[in-house]
């Protein structure tokens, strides 16, 4: 197995931690590690692997971080330029994009234009930007090789296939979240403590109301668009509580393939590092004797309208989808500060899909625009919550 060496973008987080974990097993080399502001466990992840560099994005953060790490040779940066260096550091072949929402898609460009694999844990990369990624990945010779369990389980059931045209629909599995059955009426009261309550997965916040949201589905269903190249009538999407089956391709011949494991996201992680190997590694193992009865149901976007938000703005496309995920970005975050209810999030991101129109065809920065153009309809909607 081709031992890679790593840039990790967001190594604080749950993937980056898990990336981390099969780094360990695997024994391979990581040279750069990343983070918003979590000084002390970035100074712990640094004296364990000996990154050549490490990144804070906020400089305050950047400055203590350099501090605490002046007795090492561990090089110490700052900002969106720290971020970009690590994505295009010449000692590593492999950046996992483990970066939280758009602020990934420009460091996962610097990566892309330097040929180097992208192990993609950051899906509102393609969501906002698939085409221009897939067409610069293209142009540089760039490996992108998913992370989410769910386009992990859908790239490889397309290891069996001769070509694209043999495959009829990729089918997408949910969990569901902690809310599916619930009513709409029902809803309506969620706390942030119910939302955060995931029955299967470990996750970041943010993530963690999207997929109570269902808006995660949503995202992944537009991430799969761009990265199979498929049209949204290729794509369908099961309820699949169990979270044991983490995706399904249908073929021509209507035969399905699944991929299934544990609910482990250490599984997907070290594919995207090994493919097109398989080595040992930490994840745990499925026992079929012992893993529940597999069930799968229609999701219900009446009840989950952020699950018709994003259908809606895959079919319109353009600049639609950065739209969407700006706008819910910025709601997922008045959520979590209290601001607004559960509920609120898919009617701040209608109005603001109502109000920004979409582009077709945009260049990057229509899209970043897009994306603030989204934000600020959200801010204003809510006036209160910059106090």
């Amino acid at each position: 197995m081709k031992k890679r060496s790593i840039s990790l973008l967001g190594s604080t987080g749950s993937i980056g931690r898990q990336t981390l974990d099969v780094a360990a097993a695997l024994d391979l080399p990581v040279r750069a590690i990343t983070a918003h502001r979590s000084v002390q466990l970035l100074e712990e992840q640094a004296r364990q692997f000996r990154p050549e560099l490490a990144v804070c994005v906020d400089e305050t953060a950047a400055a203590e971080l350099k501090t605490r790490l002046a007795d090492t040779s561990v090089r110490v940066l700052s900002g969106e330029e720290g971020l970009l260096e690590a994505a295009a550091l010449p000692s590593a072949d492999t950046v996992v994009t483990a970066v939280v929402g758009i602020a990934g898609l420009r460091p996962t460009m610097a990566a892309i234009r330097e040929g180097k694999r992208i192990a993609l844990a950051n899906k509102e990369t393609m969501v906002c930007a698939g085409e221009l990624v897939m067409a610069e990945a293209r142009r540089w010779g760039a490996e992108i090789v998913p992370v989410d369990s769910e386009h992990s389980a859908i790239f490889q059931c397309l290891q069996g296939c001769k070509d694209r045209g043999e495959v009829k629909r990729l089918i997408l599995t949910a969990s569901g979240g902690p809310f599916f059955g619930w009513s709409r009426e029902e809803l309506e009261g969620v706390t942030l403590e119910q939302a955060l309550k995931h029955p299967n997965w470990a996750m970041g916040a943010k993530i963690t109301v999207d997929s109570a949201t269902l808006m995660n589905k949503g995202l992944e269903f537009i991430e799969a668009m761009r990265l199979y190249e498929l049209p949204p009538e290729k794509i369908s999407i099961v309820v699949h509580r169990e979270s044991i089956v983490h995706s399904l391709v249908e073929y021509c011949d209507n035969a399905v393939l699944a991929q299934l494991g544990a609910a482990d996201m250490r599984l997907p992680i070290q594919y995207a590092l090994t493919w097109p190997e398989r080595a040992p590694g930490p994840a745990e193992p499925l026992d079929l004797l012992t893993c529940p009865s597999l069930t799968f149901q229609a999701p219900d976007p009446e009840a989950f309208p952020c699950l018709a938000l994003a259908l809606e703005a895959a079919r319109t496309g353009g600049t639609a989808t950065a739209i969407l995920n700006g706008a819910n970005e910025a709601a997922v975050g008045l959520f979590l500060d209290r601001r607004i209810g559960f509920m609120e999030i898919a009617r701040q991101v209608a109005q603001a899909m109502a109000e920004v129109p979409a582009v077709q065809n945009p260049n990057l920065e229509q899209i970043f625009q897009a994306d603030q153009a989204a934000r600020e309809a959200v801010a204003r909607a809510n006036p209160s919550a910059g106090q």
